[in-house]
């Protein structure tokens, strides 16, 4: 039986315990409310001292603004294809690669997937000269010839963005984790009953992996989604450009109009807060999931 004072520190520790959370939630949540806030402001009280945490009127001036400057559309529906494309590459081909190394015994398994891992570490920043060096130089494509001379391969165009990330390194590990959860005996049934390794893949163990795919889609949409140095780096035709780099267009001559880039940058978070409401019941079973054997 509890003693009196054991059941005052059980409530003192809850309250501390939901007094920290709390004040951590709402430290986190004060950025995004200070971006809506600001969106919604009058121009001369953005910067009003004392603070305005509110607006005295709400105003939408900022977003009209915000589509009016820029072709909001139109980058809206490149970052989309970008997105998207990224999405289906990563769960095909990651979920390819994570099979082969989670169920198939081969010579090269393990060295392979160390080399995987090492590759996980390596920063972006690191590749990102050769890989601009292997598009621009792409036998056949773009203008150039056998010897990748003479065009620009992928530069500026959507395959030149997707083709870098199309398998990504985290894709490939995460998926391989989840495909270690699920028990081999449905494969060694299949193989006697005839069925080929695609298929074992794909009619079998594919549709297990739901929770997981849902997890690696929603991560890889919001970096598609978020990306920017590269797609500046290689869609040079403004036409292409996606909504991450439409929003540099309100900081020009060294001063920044805050309000519709605040404005463009809230609407640039909801496809990925629509996905992440949609699919977040299978994004916490693939988080779960995925790391209970190595």
């Amino acid at each position: 039986m509890h003693t009196p004072g054991y059941k005052a520190r059980k409530w003192a520790g809850n309250i501390l315990f939901y007094a920290v959370s709390i004040s951590i939630a709402v430290f986190m949540f004060l950025p995004f409310f200070w971006s809506l806030m600001t969106s919604i402001k009058p121009s001369e009280e953005i910067f009003s001292l004392p603070i305005r945490w509110f607006p005295s009127s709400i105003s939408w001036e900022h977003y009209r603004t915000a589509f009016t400057t820029v072709p909001f559309g139109l980058y809206f529906w490149n970052s989309l294809v970008l997105a998207i494309g990224g999405v289906i590459a990563n769960l095909f081909f990651g979920s390819l690669s994570g099979y082969a190394f989670a169920k198939l015994n081969f010579r090269l398994n393990k060295p392979l997937f160390m080399v995987l891992l090492a590759a996980m570490m390596i920063p972006g920043i690191v590749t990102m000269i050769p890989s601009f060096y292997v598009l621009k130089n792409f036998p056949l494509i773009g203008g150039n010839d056998i010897f990748g001379s003479g065009g620009n391969g992928f530069m500026n165009s959507f395959w030149g963005v997707i083709i870098p990330g199309a398998s990504g390194s985290f894709a490939v590990f995460f998926m391989r984790q989840f495909f270690m959860t699920l028990p081999t005996d449905m494969m060694e049934m299949a193989r006697i009953e005839g069925c080929k390794e695609f298929r074992i893949f794909w009619n079998i163990y594919l549709p297990l992996t739901k929770p997981a795919l849902a997890t690696l889609g929603i991560f890889t949409f919001q970096a598609g989604w978020n990306s920017f140095l590269w797609p500046m780096i290689v869609l040079n035709d403004p036409e292409k450009a996606t909504i991450q780099m439409g929003l540099k267009a309100f900081s020009y001559n060294y001063q920044t109009d805050f309000g519709p880039m605040m404005a463009g940058a809230l609407i640039a978070i909801v496809p990925i807060l629509i996905l992440f409401l949609v699919l977040q019941k299978y994004f916490v079973q693939g988080i779960a999931f995925s790391g209970t054997k190595g």
